[in-house]
């Protein structure tokens, strides 16, 4: 008993201690990890970005006697048979110029949106209008109406990210609002295929990245922005992907100067190896772009690329086939070099190439040599109309026509000089591309084999 006595003055200590503001504020030093500084201070810059679209569907005549989507898309392409509906998404973005509301996102975010809102974390909502987008670097910039000046992000340098480094996404996925998860770096310069198209130079990070997030940060362990988080493989568990902050700041430049991108090439057609022509080249592998074609004039000419070289690598980077070189030249923008790692008389060499932007006319022209045929704006609707098909050309063996319109190659819809450009340099190389051709009242999807 006596022993109790003595040591109670001691418990009584620990507790009056223990419950101390002292106390309570060193529990909160330890509790307040770097993750939770970075988040307390980039938190204010994100915001959650809803997205209305207006979507035509076709709807079966007898109402709802035969209701159903069956029956609705049945009728989907009768004319007269339309009903108008509100579709709304939700995504993320990122504030990187407070005092001008600017937003960073996907492009793939605000596709095909007709009413666009911002909303802070203190639940303030504000209108906001595109100011550029570019759906194969899929980055966009808002710009939020009605602001005074907001938080904004801090840049960093995705140049000098860590494989292994603490990373930080934050966004909206699933519609919860400022959802935050942690990861790694788990690696760089990732390569990633989707229906979309091949998608090349990802930072590759294990923290939860699911539709909603899409368009929202990837901080560093000090907040600064390194990269753009993109929910490009929705089915990927423990695998999310984020854009390299140092390419999306030049493609934000262009899109603030021009509200677009524009595509670059480098003048070559190409073609996929096979098992027997890796062999004959001397690769211990599949791999690698073939070339068939060099434009006069263009940039490969200038740099002498030939027909028969195979280009191995671009920027250091391996170039898998031909899907990825695309995918590795769609992300290069005006006045930057590209190194080229090619095959060239059994010898490998680094060469330096810059690309070129084309214009309406030169794309016109090489659309002329590739396939065959001459589009133009149609003045009374949608579309590109067929002014001119070559003799003996792809176009020609097709079937088209002068007067035939053209709304869709590949994936994309056609209806500027601007689609038709980025959509024959997305898909010059392919073999086969299929067309949505309009003649008179019909619609026909047809392939172009060039």
């Amino acid at each position: 008993m006596s022993r109790l006595i003595r040591i109670l003055p001691f418990i009584l200590l620990a507790v009056i201690m223990a419950a101390s503001p002292g106390f309570a504020a060193k529990d909160d030093f330890l509790r307040i990890t770097p993750v939770v500084k970075a988040v307390q201070k980039v938190a204010p810059a994100v915001v959650n970005i809803t997205v209305t679209r207006i979507v035509e569907r076709g709807v079966s005549p007898f109402g709802q006697m035969f209701g159903g989507d069956p029956f609705d898309s049945f009728f989907e392409g009768f004319p007269g048979q339309k009903r108008k509906f509100r579709s709304v998404s939700t995504g993320s973005g990122v504030i990187i110029n407070g005092s001008k509301g600017l937003v960073l996102t996907n492009a793939h975010v605000l596709s095909g949106g007709s009413d666009l809102k911002v909303r802070l974390i203190n639940g303030k909502e504000y209108s906001a209008e595109i100011v550029g987008s570019d759906a194969d670097f899929d980055l966009a910039v808002l710009k939020i109406k009605g602001t005074q000046a907001l938080p904004q992000v801090k840049i960093g340098d995705s140049s000098e990210i860590y494989i292994g480094e603490t990373v930080i996404a934050i966004g909206n996925p699933f519609g919860y609002t400022h959802t935050v998860t942690t990861g790694v770096v788990s690696a760089l310069k990732r390569t990633v295929k989707s229906k979309e198209g091949a998608f090349t130079d990802f930072i590759q990070t294990d923290a939860a990245i699911n539709p909603g997030n899409s368009g929202g940060p990837l901080l560093n362990i000090l907040g600064e922005l390194i990269g753009i988080n993109t929910a490009i493989q929705a089915k990927a568990e423990g695998i999310g992907f984020a854009i390299p902050i140092n390419r999306a700041k030049r493609v934000v430049e262009e899109l603030l100067a021009s509200g677009k991108v524009s595509p670059v090439w480098l003048g070559i057609s190409g073609q996929d190896l096979d098992q027997s022509s890796a062999s004959y080249f001397g690769l211990s592998r599949v791999y690698g772009l073939l070339v068939t074609e060099v434009y006069k004039g263009t940039p490969a000419a200038k740099a002498q690329l030939r027909p028969g070289d195979v280009i191995l690598g671009v920027n250091g980077i391996e170039v898998e086939d031909k899907d990825g070189y695309l995918a590795l030249l769609r992300v290069q923008t005006r006045g930057e070099d590209v190194v080229l790692d090619v095959l060239h008389a059994d010898k490998q060499k680094k060469v330096v190439v810059r690309p070129q932007s084309l214009a309406a006319q030169q794309v016109q022209n090489f659309a002329w040599s590739r396939w065959g045929m001459a589009v133009d704006k149609d003045s009374r609707g949608s579309g590109m109309v067929v002014t001119g098909v070559r003799k003996n050309s792809a176009a020609a063996k097709l079937g088209l026509q002068a007067g035939d319109k053209i709304h869709q190659i590949g994936n994309r819809q056609v209806s500027s000089q601007k689609d038709f450009l980025d959509s024959f340099l997305r898909y010059r190389m392919n073999n086969k591309v299929m067309l949505k051709v309009q003649r008179g009242r019909n619609f026909y999807y047809v392939k172009l084999n060039s």
